[in-house]
C-alpha cells in the first residue's frame, strides 16, 4: 500500500522572491546595456582666467573628424560621436561599461567673451577650448597719482 504525501506545488522550485529578484535582475541588467549604446554625455571642466574662459571636456576615442563644435547666439556647442569599434568579436566581451553613441553638451556664454577667437586643441582625448575675454571685459588697474596737495586742498585745509 501506498502512503500519502502532501501535495507540493513548489516542490523543486525557487521562491517567489528568488524568481522575482532573477527578473528584475535582468531588466535592470539589459537597460543598463542598451543605455551604454545610445547617449553619453562626457566629462566637462570649466573655469576662468584672468584673460580667458576654458574648457576641457572628455573625449577619449573620439575620431577629430567626429566632433563638431559650434557658437551660436552665445551658446557654445560640443556635439560628436564615439563609435562602437568591433575589432573583437561581440561575444569575446566580458563586460562593456564605456559608453558609446552621439553626445551634446551646450554651455552659455557670457557677453564678456570673443567667440570670433575661440582655440581649439585636441590631445591625448581631452578637448579644450580657450575662449579669450573681450579688451572691455579684462580687470585694468587704475594708478593712483600721488603728490603735492594742489593750491585748493591747501587752501581749504587753512
Amino acid at each position: 500500500m501506498r502512503t500519502l504525501s502532501p501535495f507540493e506545488p513548489f516542490r523543486g522550485a525557487s521562491t517567489l522572491q528568488d524568481q522575482l529578484h532573477r527578473v528584475f535582475n535582468d531588466v535592470f541588467a539589459r537597460a543598463g546595456d542598451e543605455s551604454n549604446l545610445t547617449s553619453w554625455a562626457p566629462a566637462v571642466d570649466i573655469f576662468e582666467t584672468e584673460h580667458e574662459l576654458v574648457v576641457k571636456a572628455d573625449l577619449p576615442d573620439v575620431d577629430l573628424k567626429d566632433l563638431d563644435i559650434r557658437v551660436e547666439n552665445n551658446i557654445l556647442t560640443i556635439r560628436g560621436e564615439r563609435k562602437f569599434e568591433k575589432k573583437v568579436s561581440e561575444d569575446r566581451y566580458l563586460r562593456v561599461e564605456r559608453a558609446y553613441g552621439s553626445f551634446r553638451r551646450s554651455f552659455s556664454l557670457a557677453n564678456t567673451v570673443n567667440a570670433e577667437a575661440i582655440k581649439a586643441d585636441y590631445q591625448n582625448g581631452v578637448l579644450t577650448l580657450t575662449i579669450p575675454k573681450r579688451e572691455e571685459a579684462k580687470p585694468k588697474q587704475i594708478k593712483v597719482n600721488v603728490g603735492a596737495p594742489t593750491m585748493a586742498a591747501a587752501a581749504g585745509a587753512k
